[in-house]
């Protein structure tokens, strides 16, 4: 018989989504090490932006979405930290209140009542139609990504053709900074 154990097993915590903010130098190269840290490992990334943040161009931020266990992710952090050239990683997810958004761009081709319909979720949304034609509309809409989700699910039915996402950027709330 074999005694239960004291610890918590990795394989029975649940797993669970996390928004992590990397400073790294803005150089050739930085972004194809971190993105090849997750990969050599099987992690996946659900979402990956990065661009420069510094006035003189030296650094880069890159925000990261993806999931698993606690465990996982703090070896996620601490194996991000160990990279050169990173300057800073933090979890926000752990860091407490945080703002993410993402922006999508939704191309819809319907017409008669579909297209009305899609015109009405769009205003419940508060989407902006930035392409219109006579039988079809590209909408914008910048939210959290549930919200996006919800409104790529509602046009699908109406004619949904096309969807290109931006992918999360974030920042913590409040006066701390990464």
């Amino acid at each position: 018989m074999v005694a239960p154990s004291s610890s918590s097993d990795a394989s029975d915590e649940p797993a669970s989504r996390a928004v992590m903010s990397v400073l790294v130098d803005n150089e050739s190269g930085v972004l194809a090490r971190v993105v090849g840290l997750f990969s050599g490992r099987g992690y996946n990334i659900e979402s990956l932006t990065v661009a420069p943040v510094a006035a003189d161009g030296g650094l880069s931020r890159i925000n990261i979405v993806t999931s698993g266990t606690p465990a996982i992710i703090e070896q996620i952090r601490a194996q991000l930290e160990r990279q050169v050239p990173v300057a800073r990683v933090a979890n926000l997810t752990t860091l407490g209140s945080h703002i993410a958004r993402e922006m999508v761009l939704v191309k819809v081709v319907s017409t008669g009542e579909a297209r009305t319909e899609a015109l009405r979720i769009a205003e419940a949304f508060r989407a902006r139609a930035v392409d219109t034609t006579a039988s079809s509309f590209v909408f914008e809409l910048t939210g959290a990504s549930d919200k996006l989700d919800s409104f790529v699910e509602l046009m699908a039915p109406l004619g949904l053709a096309e969807v290109s996402r931006t992918g999360v950027a974030a920042l913590t709330r409040g006066p701390r900074t990464l």
